[in-house]
């Protein structure tokens, strides 16, 4: 057991090199902002440097930079993963006492890569825990006992297959009979460390998964939504064509498709009138029927125009095609979720034992 003045000046050395990491990317930093746009940073960094400022009105600032570290590293294991799969994502934004997010500017093709992107966060930010475990065994540090110990805690509990935490999103990939576990054990857990947010999540996810199988029935009937499109006429009253009139309905034949962001369109064509006009759907749909219900007349500076509403019927689409996994990759996130979250397990139990041992 070393000498109280030797375990201090050890911490300190320990603090101070990893103060000394940190003052090295401010500094080089002012290169790295030359080489990247500003306004994709500026927004994550701000959101950082408020972060560490609300954690250190709780904590010491030592242990609010620390953590909020372990929260990029876990967010930056995310970014990693979408980019091998080329999933274009945002930088993390960090929220105080909530943690931090990425968005993805496109959403998976199937639960397989869902799963490959979760991954990333608990892999990688449980590595940053245990690189930082190692520097707490050198050092005998008590405050890098516990950043490590909160990072291997924030990752395990992030792998509870409830969606939308990584274990919920994992568990499209091995089995969505893992949410049952997760509805059911995971409530346990939360109801046990008394997590306000936490238990905000898992009834979230308890909604959601009433909304998906117990009211699906519901969401397989025939929906209406109301669009209106303004029809340019002048130049086919000029041509002495027969403008319709407010009481003219008919079904206007109509296509659809989805952009690169898989946001899906309808397409109407209205041939007499020799319009053809778009609308963004709601959600992803199947259309049923597009009924002309109204028409009304609008003098413009440019001339007539007609004010058509349409009524468009549709069904939304469900994608089981997205949860087909072949049974190997499915074995192989199954075993590798079980493997990560039972090391995770046994690190924090040794954080527990060596540091009460070496402090």
């Amino acid at each position: 057991m070393p000498e109280p003045n030797e375990q201090k000046n050890k911490t300190s050395a320990g603090l101070k090199w990893l103060g000394g990491g940190a003052a090295m990317l401010l500094l080089k930093g002012k290169a790295i902002l030359s080489l990247l746009k500003l306004g994709k940073i500026a927004g994550p960094l701000i959101s950082m440097m408020v972060s560490v400022g609300a954690y250190a009105l709780i904590y010491p600032w030592q242990f609010a930079i620390g953590f909020v570290l372990l929260l990029f590293v876990h967010e930056l294991g995310h970014v990693i993963a979408a980019k091998r799969i080329g999933l274009p994502v945002s930088a993390p934004l960090f929220i105080p006492f909530l943690g931090a997010l990425i968005t993805m500017k496109k959403q998976p093709l199937d639960a397989k890569m869902e799963a490959y992107v979760a991954f990333g966060g608990p892999l990688l930010g449980s590595a940053g825990a245990a690189v930082v475990f190692a520097f707490a065994y050198y050092y005998h540090s008590p405050l890098l006992y516990s950043l490590a110990y909160i990072g291997f805690l924030l990752n395990l509990l992030n792998l509870l297959p409830i969606h939308p935490l990584d274990g919920g999103r994992i568990a499209t990939a091995v089995t969505r009979w893992l949410w049952l576990v997760g509805l059911i054990g995971g409530l346990g857990v939360i109801l046990y460390l008394k997590s306000i947010l936490f238990l905000i999540i898992w009834v979230l996810f308890a909604y959601d998964l009433y909304k998906k199988y117990i009211s699906r029935r519901k969401n397989s009937q025939v929906r209406t939504v109301v669009f209106r499109f303004l029809i340019p006429v002048e130049h086919l009253r000029e041509q002495g064509y027969l403008i319709p009139g407010p009481e003219h309905k008919r079904d206007l034949p109509f296509t659809t498709y989805s952009d690169l962001e898989r946001q899906q369109y309808l397409g109407i064509r209205y041939e007499s009138l020799d319009y053809y006009g778009t609308a963004r759907l709601p959600v992803q749909c199947i259309i049923e029927k597009v009924k002309l219900t109204g028409l009304d007349q609008v003098t413009a500076e440019n001339g007539l125009h007609l004010n058509a509403q349409c009524e468009v019927q549709y069904t939304v689409f469900e994608n089981d095609k997205y949860y087909e996994v072949p049974a190997s990759s499915r074995w192989k996130f199954g075993a590798a979720y079980f493997a990560l979250a039972g090391c995770i397990g046994f690190l924090m139990y040794l954080v527990h034992v060596v540091g009460n041992v070496n402090l």
